[in-house]
């Protein structure tokens, strides 16, 4: 991965500059919740201004479905990002057409364009060609930041990047470096920690991760699955009973890589206040479910935890957005933080725990890549990063 070009193989100076960012970040009344996609992006950004470059973004925000809504509009994403660099910041209502081509054509060296929300457009998610050369032509070179939309052929992040020079940011570039690296040649023990609700999404991770890692943590509603799939009566616990024999075959296969909660903090409700017990894993008992992992477990995992070299966790151990079952959650993070591996997180849920832990500078790499990053987990190859020109 490390033979793609990034943006400083560019010359710069004097051009138009197109830059796929993801600047899909939450929007309330108006007002920007969480601007750390935004952050993210600005070593990119000031490179390219520092360097004589005229700086040309697109973004897609929400799901308008093709349709110009103006609930989804770029704007409020263009006046926050004006405090945040020092340089001038225009925006265009609209991302192909006349008023793009005109305020592309106006931008100088050293200023900034937000084009409006590409997802406007139904081309856009279908990479229609004619939308991808429409973008292309407001300028000279591409580079694409936005890893986590690589997953995605779409007009912005596939199409257009295949009509210009291209390169990766350097967000994009650290993704690079720190999730590809990591699998490819980790230090080891490799040690992976995997939660969230359902098996069904990660099984291609599990498959992959299975011949790399010398562990693989398995806490929250997936570790369900695979104690259902060992016999255990789980009463209202979420398990996916489809993946049930998927979950035999990878608990054969996994030659006892795959290590599972010992014991299990239970709810008699999906309730933050419902009343809490904790037991050793056995059978759950009728009206009651699996809500977070338990002390032991944690004691397990951190044993693990402890003597890895590298780790890269993605998904909750329990339904942590209820404060009294995310206790487990909390526990991993506080063990991953301390620890003296090479530590990459990815999900939002997992990402959310470690800034609420306030232990993101602890972390090695905290990955901007929901769908990005497990499909890298996974051994895919990006099509967004896979399009982008060889050094």
């Amino acid at each position: 991965m490390s033979e793609k070009k990034i943006v400083t193989d560019l010359d710069v100076a004097g051009k138009k500059v197109l830059v796929r960012v993801d600047f899909n970040v939450p929007i309330k009344e108006g007002k920007i919740k969480d601007d750390t996609r935004i952050t993210s992006a600005l070593p990119t950004i000031n490179y390219l201004l520092e360097h004589g470059a005229a700086v040309i973004l697109m973004s897609h925000l929400g799901r308008p479905k093709g349709q110009a809504n103006l609930d989804y509009s770029l704007k409020p994403v263009a006046d926050h990002l004006a405090t945040l660099i020092d340089a001038p910041v225009k925006f265009a209502e609209d991302c192909r057409g006349e008023v793009a081509k005109a305020a592309a054509e106006a931008l100088k060296p050293g200023e900034v364009l937000l084009l409006e929300n590409t997802r406007f457009y139904a081309g856009e998610e279908k990479n229609d060609p004619q939308m991808a050369a429409d973008l292309a032509s407001l300028a000279d070179l591409y580079v694409n930041d936005a890893f986590g939309t690589a997953h995605r052929a779409h007009a912005s992040t596939y199409g257009a990047a295949e009509l210009l020079p291209s390169a990766a940011g350097f967000l994009m570039e650290k993704e690079i470096k720190y999730l590809g690296d990591a699998i490819a040649n980790p230090e080891r023990p490799f040690v992976a920690i995997l939660g969230g609700a359902k098996i069904s999404d990660k099984i291609g991770v599990i498959e992959n991760l299975l011949k790399k890692a010398d562990k693989i943590l398995i806490g929250g509603g997936m570790a369900n699955t695979f104690l259902k799939a060992l016999g255990y009566e789980m009463a209202d616990s979420l398990v996916e009973a489809d993946v049930l024999d998927t979950a035999k075959v990878l608990l054969e296969k996994s030659e006892g890589k795959l290590v599972l909660p010992v014991d299990m903090v239970l709810g008699d409700a999906f309730d933050a206040e419902a009343t809490l017990e904790t037991l050793p894993v056995g059978d759950v008992p009728a009206g009651w479910r699996i809500l977070d992992i338990g002390p032991k477990t944690v004691e397990a995992f951190a044993a693990e935890i402890a003597s890895a070299g590298t780790i890269v966790w993605n998904g909750p151990m329990g339904v942590f957005e209820f404060p009294r079952f995310a206790a487990g959650t909390f526990a991993v993070a506080h063990k991953v933080a301390e620890s003296n591996a090479v530590s990459i997180i990815g999900g939002g849920d997992s990402v959310s725990a470690i800034n609420q832990s306030g232990l993101s500078d602890q972390i090695t790499h905290i990955s901007t890549g929901g769908g990005a990053s497990l499909e890298m987990l996974e051994g895919i190859e990006l099509p967004g990063l896979a399009i982008l020109s060889n050094k």
